[in-house]
């Protein structure tokens, strides 16, 4: 394998122009085309239903479905054949995960207005959610629990999981057996862009979802783009990223392989590290190439690491939150003496992990807070999947007769600088109604 190269700047404006490349590193000329195949899938899909689905998957991954939908009684075995360590892993994550997105649940709303009339706003939870949980590099069974939990907290009555099988025509085992623990009981073994059409527009087979969530590949994140409009949508989840802000106190192998840990997702993901100590940015490349050797996935860390890994060199903590926030990442750590100060100035991240014994992983089974979360620099203006996803709320007026009389001129004056007649003349019949 070459030694590892991974970019290290020194002064803030290289720092800011390496940022903005690693933010829109998604974006190529390969997307044109990725949206070309997704728009004829997704026709398809709409136009033939259950026979595009089959035909579609066999193209694609190379097997034919036999069945659209899974048996119940699949789920069932898959957690009995679960080891019961990684059983009791699951039930504890799902454990965490529930009793904090309960504290997320929105109340209902209903203010007296000053001259008594009532005004509120109403949380309902949509009908039917669609998870898409993806396969590829690797299984996620807690995708799972990260979507379907806070579905199931909003009160959604019907939730349906797609996700594609793997080489041997099976979806992974843990992640059914994830599936069977939160409680589903409709899964579709179908992955990419045409899943997503599925859940869209529906099938024979698949009803149409009122909302989709869950990551997946480019495909997958086009699709939930192009459908967006029909049927409500978590986010357009990008590569994913961690940046890491350290002083002397951090530990070398700690920062090292938090960096790794993130670079093992995908050779997309970017690991960023910015630091206000010399020994540290000088160790880190020589400690993670003592990390990367032999790694299981050591060909995906080099490729990550290589292409969209940064080490930034910075004059002090407030230009490391300033660089921090203008990238936004997905996963901000703060490995440093002092993190509350300087969290409080930290405006853009998805997730702040504070402190050496916060590491990301830990947001990514069980702390309890979705690990679904804004990327690509949208967490400037987004936030991570709640219970609110697979909630809408709706707007409650009701007007007495005093209240509308102390309202009415100012409503028919405002309807009037609009230049709209019948919005003024429905107040005004009302007003001579005695």
């Amino acid at each position: 394998m070459p030694q590892l190269a991974i970019k290290c700047v020194n002064n803030v404006q290289d720092a800011k122009a390496q940022l903005k490349i690693i933010s829109n590193r998604t974006i190529s000329a390969a997307q044109h085309e990725a949206e070309k195949t997704v728009k004829e899938i997704l026709e398809q899909v709409l136009n033939r239903g259950d026979e595009a689905l089959i035909q579609l998957t066999e193209k694609f991954d190379g097997i034919k479905p036999k069945n659209l939908l899974l048996q119940t009684d699949k789920l069932k075995d898959a957690w009995d054949k679960t080891p019961k360590s990684l059983q009791d892993a699951l039930q504890l994550a799902h454990q965490r995960i529930k009793k904090f997105h309960e504290y997320q649940k929105p109340k209902d709303l209903s203010i007296e207005g000053e001259h008594g009339e009532n005004l509120g706003r109403r949380w309902r939870p949509v009908k039917r959610a669609g998870i898409y949980v993806p396969g590829g590099r690797a299984s996620y069974p807690s995708t799972v629990l990260m979507n379907a939990i806070p579905a199931k907290v909003a009160g959604v009555q019907e939730i349906v999981m797609v996700s594609p099988v793997g080489p041997s025509g099976e979806i992974n085992r843990t992640v059914l057996a994830a599936a069977y623990l939160a409680g589903l009981s409709e899964v579709i073994p179908i992955g990419g862009a045409q899943a997503i059409g599925a859940l869209a527009f529906g099938t024979e087979t698949i009803n149409k979802v009122n909302v989709i969530s869950g990551p997946g590949n480019i495909y997958v994140t086009l699709a939930k783009k192009a459908v967006y409009g029909k049927v409500g949508i978590d986010s357009l989840a990008g590569p994913s990223e961690v940046l890491i802000i350290a002083d002397k106190t951090s530990e070398t192998k700690q920062v090292a392989a938090d960096m790794l840990a993130q670079a093992e997702h995908d050779p997309l993901a970017s690991a960023i590290l910015l630091t206000t100590d010399s020994n540290l940015s000088e160790c880190i490349v020589k400690e993670l190439e003592k990390q990367i050797k032999g790694h299981p996935r050591e060909r995906i860390c080099r490729k990550s690491l290589s292409d969209w890994g940064l080490v930034v060199k910075c004059e002090n903590l407030d230009v490391c939150a300033e660089l921090s926030d203008e990238f936004a990442p997905e996963h901000l750590e703060l490995l440093i003496e002092h993190p509350q100060p300087l969290l409080e100035t930290i405006n853009n991240a998805g997730a702040i992990f504070i402190g050496p014994w916060s590491p990301e992983a830990m947001g990514d089974y069980l702390a309890g807070p979705n690990h679904t979360l804004p990327t690509s620099g949208t967490a400037t203006f987004s936030s991570a999947l709640s219970v609110e996803t697979f909630m809408k709320n709706t707007s409650l007026v009701e007007f007495n007769q005093h209240a509308f009389k102390k309202t009415a001129n100012a409503v028919i004056e405002l309807a009037k600088s609009e230049g709209l007649f019948s919005h003024s003349e429905s107040i005004r019949i009302r007003l001579e109604n005695k």
